[in-house]
């Protein structure tokens, strides 16, 4: 099946990032959120975002102008009836999304297709609690989605073949590659990229070396583009310490459990970029650490 209207849930940067994409792709996308401030920060976002495209002659004007004209809005779920696919962006925990399934389900056409952006939580799971697993597909597109080229494509037990082929044809047409992951904790890329960033907070709790010198020292010494430490700011702190909880519980693996630094930014709501503060204060004209 050929998908031409997507519907998305969930407004945050990683829904508005999936609507652009989508959106300058050809696409007829409808982006929900229960709140309106929300969708109205996420379209201005969009804005930016393809007028920086545009600046650096990656889309031509008219393209971008034709891209927001295809993002619709809205606060509830009654406009996805329509759709092809619909993908839930929503927050990285399981209680959440199911019930986001359990609203949707009732309002889509029976060959709807639900995708879920989970970046670490089993699809076959999430499938279980909707009524079509066999068109259930997990697309954890990467953050920020406009500028990143991978989408981990992940089946479910249940997941039809067409189901699959169809999701790999809409990230083939959005201009990313996708790569295939089985469905255990955490898939591939935050399987890797997740415990290496646990490890620099463990490495900043033992008191081996300040914020600074362990991001310069992976920056400079492994030739990453950012520190481990200004990454977790940018990923969000919160759902650094999901992911690991679900590798911890998932693999009952030792390796996996979450450094109690990790928990305490979290329980103090210094969750980085987003709230301001995290491994570094970002209220400043310029981050400084916190440690």
């Amino acid at each position: 099946m050929r998908i031409e209207k997507v519907g998305v849930i969930g407004a945050g940067q990683m829904g508005n990032g999936i609507a652009h994409v989508c959106a300058l792709a050809g696409c007829d996308v409808i982006m929900e959120d229960i709140n309106a401030d929300a969708l109205g920060r996420a379209r201005d976002s969009i804005s930016k975002n393809l007028a920086r495209q545009v600046s650096r002659g990656l889309v031509t004007q008219a393209d971008a102008d034709a891209a927001m004209a295809r993002i619709k809005t809205a606060t509830d779920l009654e406009g996805m009836r329509d759709r092809d696919i619909v993908i839930e962006a929503a927050t990285e925990n399981e209680q959440i999304k199911r019930k986001i399934y359990q609203d949707l389900c009732p309002r889509i056409g029976p060959k709807t297709m639900i995708a879920s952006n989970t970046s670490s939580i089993s699809i076959t799971r999430l499938a279980a609690a909707t009524d079509r697993p066999e068109r259930f597909i997990g697309v954890h597109f990467m953050n920020p989605v406009p500028v990143m080229q991978l989408v981990e494509v992940i089946k479910g037990i249940a997941t039809e073949e067409e189901t699959y082929l169809s999701a790999i044809d809409l990230v083939k047409r959005l201009g990313k590659t996708s790569a295939q992951a089985e469905d255990f904790p955490a898939f591939i890329v935050n399987r890797i990229l997740l415990p290496m960033i646990n490890e620099a907070v463990y490495t900043l709790y033992e008191g081996v070396g300040n914020v600074e010198s362990i991001d310069s020292a992976m920056r400079l010494g492994a030739n990453h583009r950012m520190g481990p430490l200004e990454l977790a700011d940018f990923i969000g702190l919160d759902t650094c310490l999901s992911v690991m909880q679900v590798l911890y519980e998932g693999l009952a693996d030792s390796k996996y459990r979450p450094c109690p630094l990790l928990v305490k930014y979290v329980e103090a709501g210094w969750l980085g970029r987003k709230t301001g503060r995290g491994f570094y204060d970002y209220r400043g004209d310029h981050p400084v650490p916190t440690r």
